[in-house]
């Protein structure tokens, strides 16, 4: 069994491209805001975006090895579509509102009243955050199939 998911290439790029991409948030994480936050390989949010890279990774193996011309190329780019529509937008969305919210919080705390954990505030991505993670997907595709399926 365990052969065969790694005969199926499709797989094997999407699932390399998550885990580099959740991986690599922990080293920028530091590079960026300088400090170390080993939960950031754990959460959402974050650069690269490894939904991103996750989905664009199936899209492009699946247009590899089906064709560019099929329908489930067409399928698997209009669902990566809309993963890196929702991750740049309505997700990134709920985190600037919970980062809001957060400060409502504080100050009702400070003031004695309400007390309440803060809310996840590193929900979705900025555009660039999207793309790095569409820039890991595609390079880890064309690694799967360029180098590794020949």
């Amino acid at each position: 069994m365990i052969n065969e998911l790694l005969q199926n290439n499709v797989l094997v790029s999407a699932v390399i491209a998550w885990v580099i991409g959740q991986f690599l948030k922990f080293p920028l994480e530091f590079i960026l805001n300088k400090r170390w936050n080993w939960g950031i390989m754990f959460s959402s949010g974050g650069l690269p975006s490894s939904h991103s890279a996750l989905v664009t990774a199936v899209a492009l193996s699946i247009g590899f090895q089906e064709g560019f011309n099929t329908s489930l190329f067409a399928l698997s780019t209009a669902l990566a579509m809309i993963v890196i529509y929702d991750a740049a937008g309505v997700r990134r969305q709920a985190g600037i509102h919970a980062e809001r919210i957060n400060e409502i919080m504080r100050n009702f705390i400070e003031s004695g009243h309400l007390p309440e954990e803060d809310l996840k505030e590193m929900l979705g991505h900025t555009p660039f955050e999207v793309i790095s993670g569409v820039v890991l997907g595609l390079l880890v595709t064309w690694f799967v199939f360029g180098v590794l399926v020949t």
